[in-house]
């Protein structure tokens, strides 16, 4: 394994080793915000949910934020190995050309061109993604409260000032400013939304039941970035409210997992080994450490060395579009150098599942 790591927490590397991983010990599976670098789990998303998940037959929930929220949607697609390669090749080819004599582009213009491309992509097939016999989709938005209860040139930016602050004191206390909402599919069969896969106690949570008319908005509010794109008004169906970027409360979905005993792992393709709890945490080394609440917890992620023979030595990164400007082809060059350099990650999991060395197995 050049290019892959295992990470696992004390009950996931317990059970390994006394069965291996199969297909039906999944519970759960995270997807994390964190714009184009989830671009780099493609060839891993198309494995799991293309080849190896399909050799069972037990429920999974889906988990995501933001970019992560878009894959797990993706992923509930029946189509789903050319759905996860329509979703790479959009996103990559994605350009907003800046309108004669505009130097950048506003928030609105991206949101309605965001908007544009997710109608075009799940278009006619929302019931498909709602309805998969054994998917349960959960899409994680922010609801602003205080400040953040709407937005404006001067309060949005005191708003997150203060959330920053008082996440500084405590983490719990953010809640203050921002609350957890989770969009829930109902399965069919289920007589309601699917029970949420983790405890609450950690946060502010509310869970709204996702329909067809409110999963659009819903997955544009999961991505919707401060400052980059507007937030989305009064969601149907959910309280009323500004709801911003899922990934401000759970940038990388740090949550104690429910998980059945006949399902007991999480399993979390991810792009890094920590799993920091929310976006503005990023600063806080202290709480990307695990915890118990990641016991049951598999994280398969790109080895650092490897990352550092990618184009620019780094993972795809908003950054870049600062970096390539209105070099589309550029920028595309580099993303799908890195995307094609991913298929080795899916490579090395399908070879270790069918061979499991525990040696490969690092504590989370």
């Amino acid at each position: 394994m050049q290019a892959l790591r295992l990470h696992a927490g004390p009950k996931a590397r317990q059970h390994i080793e006394q069965h291996g991983l199969r297909p039906q010990d999944v519970g759960v599976i995270p997807a994390a915000a964190g714009g184009p670098k989830g671009l780099i789990l493609g060839p891993i998303d198309r494995f799991l949910f293309g080849e190896w998940l399909p050799q069972s037959t037990q429920p999974v929930h889906l988990v995501g934020a933001s970019i992560g929220a878009w894959r797990m949607a993706t992923a509930c697609l029946g189509d789903t190995v050319a759905a996860f390669e329509r979703l790479e090749r959009d996103y990559i080819s994605q350009h907003y050309e800046l309108p004669p004599g505009q130097r950048r582009l506003t928030a609105d213009q991206i949101s309605g061109r965001f908007a544009d491309n997710l109608k075009l992509f799940y278009g006619g097939r929302v019931e498909e993604v709602l309805r998969h016999p054994r998917y349960s989709l959960h899409i994680v938005a922010s609801r602003g409260r205080l400040l953040l209860q709407r937005e404006g040139a001067l309060r949005t930016p005191l708003g997150y000032l203060g959330a920053f602050a008082t996440n500084a004191l405590h983490r719990k206390a953010l809640g203050a400013w921002l609350e957890r909402v989770v969009f829930s599919s109902e399965p069919p069969g289920s007589g309601g939304v699917s029970p949420l896969p983790f405890a609450t106690q950690d946060y502010r949570t509310r869970q709204v039941p996702m329909r067809a008319d409110n999963f659009m908005e819903a997955l544009q509010a999961s991505c919707s970035i401060p400052f980059m794109l507007r937030p989305v008004r009064n969601i149907q169906g959910a309280p009323a409210g500004t709801y911003w970027d899922g990934g401000l409360t759970d940038y990388h979905l740090h949550l104690r997992y429910r998980l059945p005993e006949d399902a007991p792992i999480v399993l979390y393709p991810h792009f890094q080994k920590a799993v920091v709890p929310g976006w503005l945490d990023k600063a806080w080394r202290g709480r990307h450490r695990s915890s118990p609440a990641l016991d049951a917890m598999l994280v398969l992620a790109p080895d650092p060395a490897w990352i550092a023979r990618l184009p620019n030595a780094k993972l795809p990164d908003r950054g870049d579009f600062t970096r390539y400007g209105q070099n589309l082809a550029a920028r595309m060059q580099a993303w799908s150098g890195a995307t094609r350099a991913a298929q080795q990650l899916a490579d090395e999991f399908a070879q270790w599942l069918h061979r499991p060395d525990l040696s490969r197995i690092e504590p989370l």
